[in-house]
C-alpha cells in the first residue's frame, strides 16, 4: 500500500475518485440497464445495492490485500458520473490486482474506458508497486476483450462454458499485464 491515502486520478477528460453517497442515483441509472448488466454479476441494481457498494468500498485503500476499491469515473466537462472502475487487491499478495469497469451507454465508444483504465493502470504500477494486473471478462463481451488488448493486456485463458451464468453456460477470458510488459510498452510509445 502507498504511504498516502488515495487521491483522485485525473486525465485530460476525466476524474476518478471514490464513490460518494450522492452517487446512488447515477449509479443506479446506468447499472440497472439490461445492456449494462448483461455481462455483469447482477441482474438489477437498486438504490440499496448502490448504497451497499459505496459503503463497502469507500473507505478501502487500494493496495490492501483482500479489498475492493470502487472509483467513480467523472466526466470533467459535465461533472457527471459516467461509470465506475473496480480495483481488487488480491488477498494472497498486494502486488496482484484485478480490474473491472462499467460505463453508462452514453459514455461508451468515446475512449473514456481506455482513458480511465490507463490512469488506474499507471497508478497501480507507479504508486501501488503492482507486479501483475488481471481482468476476467465474459468471452462474448467483444468490446471489453478488444479494449484490454489495446491497453497491452495478454489473453491468458479462455474458459469455455465453465460456469452457469444467468440461465446458460458461460465462458470467460482472463487477461493480464505484468509490470515489465507495461514498462516496455511505455518505452516504445514514449509515454
Amino acid at each position: 500500500m502507498s504511504d498516502q491515502p488515495f487521491k483522485p486520478l485525473t486525465t485530460p477528460r476525466l476524474r476518478l475518485r471514490r464513490l460518494h453517497p450522492e452517487d446512488v442515483d447515477a449509479l443506479c441509472a446506468y447499472r440497472n440497464l439490461p445492456e449494462v448488466a448483461r455481462y455483469q454479476s447482477w441482474e438489477t441494481f437498486t438504490p440499496t445495492d448502490a448504497r451497499r457498494l459505496i459503503a463497502d468500498t469507500s473507505k478501502n485503500e487500494p493496495g490492501v490485500p483482500g479489498t475492493w476499491t470502487q472509483l467513480g469515473i467523472i466526466e470533467s466537462a459535465s461533472g457527471n458520473l459516467i461509470g465506475d472502475c473496480g480495483l481488487h487487491t488480491m488477498p494472497e499478495d498486494k502486488r496482484l490486482l484485478e480490474l473491472g469497469i462499467t460505463l453508462a451507454p452514453e459514455a461508451q465508444g468515446k475512449g473514456y474506458a481506455k482513458e480511465a483504465l490507463q490512469a488506474v493502470i499507471d497508478h497501480c504500477f507507479n504508486s501501488l508497486d503492482a507486479h501483475r494486473l488481471s481482468v476476467l471478462t465474459d468471452a462474448d463481451n467483444l468490446a471489453a476483450r478488444a479494449l484490454f488488448g489495446r491497453l497491452g493486456f495478454r489473453q491468458e485463458a479462455h474458459f469455455v462454458e465453465h460456469l452457469w451464468f444467468k440461465g446458460a453456460w458461460g465462458s470467460e477470458c482472463v487477461f493480464a499485464l505484468l509490470r515489465r510488459e507495461w514498462e516496455e510498452t511505455r518505452k516504445t510509445t514514449n509515454l
